[in-house]
């Protein structure tokens, strides 16, 4: 039932439209199509009589230089932009070009700090071994010093003992009187 009902509604909705309504000659306040005509033709006409086609391109043609304005503004910023970065990117070149040398020089600082270090290292253990040698030929010096007294000393002992058994009171007066003068000989 429902569908008969919508078909019946679809078919007077066709038989009541402006289409449909227009019969007759085509000349007439009756006829609908003329009439939406004249109605068209005295729109147009009000609208040419208000100058809004003008008005219209006016206003487009105001739209159209401000876009215009707007993408040259925008292309002279682009233009900086690529500047400005162009700028950057030589800066930045010369940036890491300075650091590469910086780099450069401080390898170079530190070989030529290594090579004195080393020579600074060779000259100390040089000197240290040089003090070392002189240490023990000192020591050995001294040693040989020490083993010439305690010999000096032993001998002068033994020379003292073989002397006071075999020497007698007149050779000691004559020794002593022999030492004296030869001590005031050399003293005037």
């Amino acid at each position: 039932m429902i569908k008969g009902l919508v078909l019946a509604a679809g078919t007077s909705s066709l038989m009541a439209s402006p289409a449909l309504a227009a019969t007759g000659p085509f000349f007439s306040l009756k006829n609908t199509d003329f009439i939406v005509l004249l109605a068209f033709i005295l729109f147009v006409g009000v609208l040419f009589y208000f100058k809004v086609p003008t008005l219209l391109a006016g206003m487009l043609d105001k739209r159209a230089e401000g876009i215009k304005s707007e993408l040259d503004e925008a292309r002279s910023l682009r233009e900086e932009a690529q500047t400005l970065l162009a700028s950057y990117e030589r800066k930045q070149k010369d940036v890491q070009d300075q650091a590469d040398r910086i780099v450069a020089a401080a390898k170079q600082e530190a070989e030529t700090a290594a090579e004195q270090a080393r020579a600074d290292l060779a000259k100390s253990l040089e000197r240290r071994i040089a003090a070392a040698e002189e240490q023990i030929d000192s020591a050995q010096a001294a040693a040989i010093r020490d083993v010439r007294d305690q010999s000096i000393t032993i001998a002068i002992a033994a020379a003292r003992d073989v002397i006071a058994k075999q020497m007698t009171a007149a050779d000691a007066n004559n020794l002593i009187d022999e030492s004296i003068a030869v001590v005031e000989a050399k003293l005037h």
